[in-house]
């Protein structure tokens, strides 16, 4: 797993990915899809994505984060997306991302879901 682009914890069975960059690019979107799907790999079914770092964020991570939502899927495991920025959440919302990933203001708030 590229530990560069994301740091990982555990707690109560949910992995917290911490995206450790502060711009999620195209030079570090294949990183990031890399680094989930080896997580859904190794049957973690809870997965929340921290955003708590990333301060800039294009259409190439976009795709990876929908990109790794499907794989999720498809091997019944669950993603969402925590601590993100005002202007990074209007963002998924005008590309309707915002209705496919549960999004959450903290991630307290996902763990208690």
């Amino acid at each position: 797993m590229n530990t560069m682009i994301i740091e990982t914890t555990k707690e109560n069975g949910f992995v917290i990915a911490t995206i450790t960059e502060h711009e999620a690019s195209l030079k570090n979107s294949d990183a990031f899809k890399a680094a989930i799907t080896s997580l859904i790999e190794k049957e973690n079914k809870y997965i929340i994505i921290n955003f708590e770092n990333v301060t800039y964020i294009d259409s190439s991570f976009l795709g990876a984060l929908v990109s790794s939502l499907k794989y999720a899927m498809s091997k019944q495991a669950d993603l969402c997306i925590v601590n993100l920025r005002k202007d990074i959440y209007a963002l998924l919302q005008l590309t309707r991302i915002d209705k496919v990933f549960k999004i959450y203001s903290t991630t307290s708030e996902a763990l208690a879901h």
